[in-house]
Parts: structure tokens; C-alpha cells; sequence
């Protein structure tokens, strides 16, 4: 099977190539704007007619794109996150491979939702920013193309790779800083947020899954339970072994969840922000029924195992 990935260099692109070249069945092709893919394009500037071209010529079976951007402002999101998709399906609709396309978009086109509840594919999308309207955008390109297509909406991905600016990359760092100064107490804000985290490899055999299934529409890729972000904090502080106190600077009356050990700071220079920019309120949990059903998937790695590979990356650095 001809595979072209899209953004193979990315957080999660990264662990697609993975999967995906480990199946011997596959033939991959990477198109990126990195030096070392097999292709450079870049999406956002580059034509439809010239990725056809390139499309005609490989003849792909599936078409993966990983590609976009999390962070800037709304008209750079746009760029990577909308117009490139909209490249993308207009450079399939021209060429004669009739490839089949899975796009990668996030649990923020959904926005916020109800505490308690799961939010399930047939959910009215409301993003509460603009990274989540620009991948709602390119959701409906694909949903309007008509393609064969699947949109994957996954959820907070977490894992090995995970970005230092990420939330859970800002907290495994500060951490990292404080034992390595010796900190008896960690000062941490925006712990409050409750997410759905998912391990970025079992993102990758969804992606997998969705290559070989003819499933479309959108999909929900997420381990169906919300965690709380604190409740992240105090599992990454067992994994990393921190016995020091961890005060939530905007949490509930008393501020400590954990028992203070040795000799706490107090100075503001050890606060650490680690909220979540992503437009989606409080609470997020994914319906995960749907992957189960067309794609055969259900999530393997626990949030333990994708802190400790966070950790893990992070002591490296000690």
C-alpha cells in the first residue's frame, strides 16, 4: 500500500512514520518542509497544481496528513490548519490516484462542553478559539470534498515527544527545575482544567486503523476518561520521584495536594503556568464508541506510562 504522510517531522507525524513503517505492507513517502523529507512542499504556499503533479507522479492509495500548526496568531493558524487542507483536497479532487484521505484534526473544534459529559461525533462543534475554529475549517473541507475521507479528532496527546510548551511539557520542566535546585515546594497555576489525555502512540495505530479501514466521517480518538490536571501533576511527581510539596496557585482552599516535604519557598519565581490555551473551558472527555466500532481501536497506554516517558525525556535534560 503507497502511503504519502504529511508533516511526518510533527509531534504526532512522527509516530505515524513509525507505525507505519513498521508494516511491511507500506510504502511511504514523506512530504514535508523539512530538509530531510523525501518530498519539501510546503502546503500553505504551495500550489494545488504542483502537489497534483507530485500526486499523479507517486500515485498514493492514501494520503495521511499530519501537517499544522497548535500556536500562533489567527491568521498564520489559517494558513497552516485551513488553506493547506483546502490545498490538499483540491490537489486529490484534480489527480487521477483516487486516494483515500486521513486528516488528523483535535478534540478543540468542539470546544467546551457540559462537565461529566462525553462528547460524542455528532456533537455541534463550537471552538472556543482560534486554533479550534481553523481546524473545524478543515474538517468541513474534507467532510465537503467529497473525498474518501476520514477526519480523526484527537484528543490531548501525550507521550514521548511531547512539545516543551505544551502543558504537560511546561509541568514535567518545572519539575525537572525544581529538583535540580533542590525546591521543597512547586508552585503551579491553571491545574484545574480537566482533560482527555491519549497516548500519541495509540494516535498512531488509530491512524493506522483509519488507513486501512473505509471508515469516514469524523472519529473521535481519545482514552474516554477526563483527568484532571492536578491529579497529572501528582503522578508525574510520583513517577519523577519529587518529594516536595506541590501548591496550586488558583486551586481549592488550602492550595496543597500533596504533603509539603523538607522546606518549602514561597517566592513567586517558582510558579509555574501550565493552563490550557485551548478555547475548551474545564472539562473535556471524548465518546470513544465510534473508534471502537469502524476502526477496531481502543487505547493501550495509560497516562502513567505516557508521564513517565514525559519524565523521562525531561530528566535527560537534569
Amino acid at each position: 500500500m503507497r502511503v504519502l504522510l504529511i508533516g511526518a517531522n510533527g509531534y504526532v507525524g512522527r509516530f505515524v512514520a513509525d507505525r507505519l513503517l513498521a508494516d511491511p505492507a507500506v510504502q511511504l513517502t514523506a512530504l514535508g518542509r523539512g530538509d530531510d523529507a523525501d518530498v519539501r512542499f510546503d502546503l500553505a504556499s504551495g500550489s494545488p497544481g504542483a502537489l497534483t503533479r507530485f500526486l499523479d507522479a507517486v500515485h498514493p492509495q492514501v494520503v495521511v496528513n499530519c501537517a499544522g500548526a497548535t500556536r500562533g496568531g489567527a491568521r498564520e493558524l489559517t494558513r497552516h490548519n485551513t488553506v493547506a487542507v483546502a490545498t490538499v483536497c483540491e490537489a486529490l479532487r484534480r489527480s487521477g490516484c483516487g486516494a483515500r484521505l486521513v486528516q488528523i484534526g483535535c478534540g478543540a473544534e468542539y470546544g467546551p462542553s457540559q462537565p461529566g459529559s462525553s462528547t460524542a461525533e455528532d456533537a455541534v462543534p463550537r471552538p472556543g478559539g482560534p486554533y479550534g475554529v481553523s481546524k473545524l475549517a478543515a474538517t468541513e473541507l474534507v467532510l465537503g470534498s467529497g473525498l474518501d475521507a476520514v477526519v480523526l479528532r484527537v484528543f490531548s496527546p501525550a507521550g514521548p515527544g511531547t512539545p516543551a510548551g505544551s502543558p504537560l511539557g511546561r509541568l514535567a520542566e518545572a519539575m525537572r527545575r525544581a529538583m535540580q535546585s533542590g525546591d521543597g515546594e512547586l508552585k503551579l497555576g491553571g491545574l484545574g482544567a480537566q482533560r482527555d489525555f491519549v497516548d500519541v502512540r495509540d494516535v498512531a495505530r488509530a491512524v493506522h486503523a483509519a488507513a486501512l479501514s473505509a471508515a469516514q466521517g469524523v472519529i473521535n480518538i481519545g482514552s474516554g476518561r477526563a483527568v484532571r490536571l492536578r491529579d497529572a501533576a501528582a503522578i508525574l511527581a510520583r513517577v519523577a520521584g519529587y518529594g516536595g510539596a506541590l501548591h496550586e496557585l488558583d486551586g481549592p482552599p488550602g492550595g496543597h495536594f500533596r504533603a509539603p516535604i523538607g522546606h518549602p519557598r514561597a517566592d513567586a519565581d517558582h510558579a509555574a503556568p501550565v493552563a490550557y490555551p485551548d478555547g475548551c473551558g474545564s472539562w473535556q472527555q471524548a465518546d470513544v464508541r465510534t473508534a471502537r466500532d469502524r476502526l477496531g481501536w481502543r487505547p493501550r497506554i495509560n497516562l502513567e506510562e505516557s508521564l513517565a516517558d514525559i519524565w523521562m525525556e525531561a530528566a535527560c535534560r537534569i
